[in-house]
């Protein structure tokens, strides 16, 4: 044990040799008190960032812009880890397990109506770019990644839509992007692995300026007026679901990332 002790005594005797102001009882503490501090607050960050996305989710916040600052991390790593796909595949699940329990008519007026964006296409290659919500929606920089169709399935997101189709469902697409885009929307589209959709409904030039609610309650209402019966509806925001003519039942999908009115 000697060889130790004096190993200690001269790592001390150097550092009073480099600071006489070195006092051995003092410099643990603050170091300890330090790291539990920077622990404690982390811990804090992360639970604000955990409830705010409750909240988010909840559709319990006002209409927001952008990710709060101190949550660009705690977002990041909930899209890109685990969590993100785990929730994904229990609405997937839970929808699939709603189909299978209807009775359809028969007569071809079942419907399910999806989104597109963050409901069968990921675009998390784009927000990677772009501080995963951190920054300000740019229409014009999206519709250049739009145009790539390039953006990837939601794997469970694609096993519903075959679930939905092999049971004898309508499926509908109906989303905010441009009459402009459709053939790209369509490319991307049958690229990621959806094909054989009965409508694909985009924004016509008398739509612009809608509000989301606004525009899906629209459509929505069309095809009830045709006679089609709208028994399940999946959207990662609340404007895909929310307004009139909803659905018998409704699949939110999670999306910290932006928020469409």
């Amino acid at each position: 044990m000697i060889l130790p002790r004096l190993f200690l005594f001269g790592f001390f005797f150097s550092l009073v040799l480099c600071n006489e102001q070195f006092n051995s009882h003092i410099l643990p503490r603050p170091l300890i008190l330090e790291t539990t501090q920077l622990r404690e607050a982390d811990n804090e960050v992360k639970l604000q960032c955990t409830s705010w996305r409750f909240g988010v989710e909840a559709n319990n916040l006002n209409p927001w812009k952008t990710v709060p600052l101190e949550c660009g991390e705690y977002v990041k790593d909930y899209m890109l880890g685990r969590a993100y796909s785990l929730d994904l595949e229990r609405v997937s699940n839970e929808a699939g397990v709603y189909a299978k329990s209807l009775k359809l008519s028969g007569d071809g007026k079942d419907i399910w109506v999806f989104d597109v964006d963050e409901t069968l296409l990921s675009h998390l290659p784009y927000y990677a770019d772009h501080g995963y919500g951190l920054e300000r929606f740019d229409p014009a920089e999206f519709n250049k990644w739009v145009d790539k169709a390039i953006a990837p399935a939601l794997e469970p997101s694609l096993k519903l839509y075959k679930e939905v189709m092999g049971l004898g469902f309508k499926v509908f697409l109906l989303t905010g992007r441009s009459e402009m885009q459709r053939s790209v929307t369509e490319e991307n589209l049958i690229n990621a692995g959806f094909q054989n959709w009965d409508k694909l409904i985009l924004r016509g030039s008398e739509d612009h300026g809608k509000l989301a609610t606004i525009f899906k309650s629209d459509k929505r209402s069309e095809m009830v007026k045709e006679g089609y019966r709208i028994l399940g509806n999946s959207g990662d925001q609340w404007s895909d679901l929310l307004g009139s003519f909803m659905s018998n039942r409704s699949f939110k999908l999670p999306n910290p990332m932006y928020y469409i009115p």
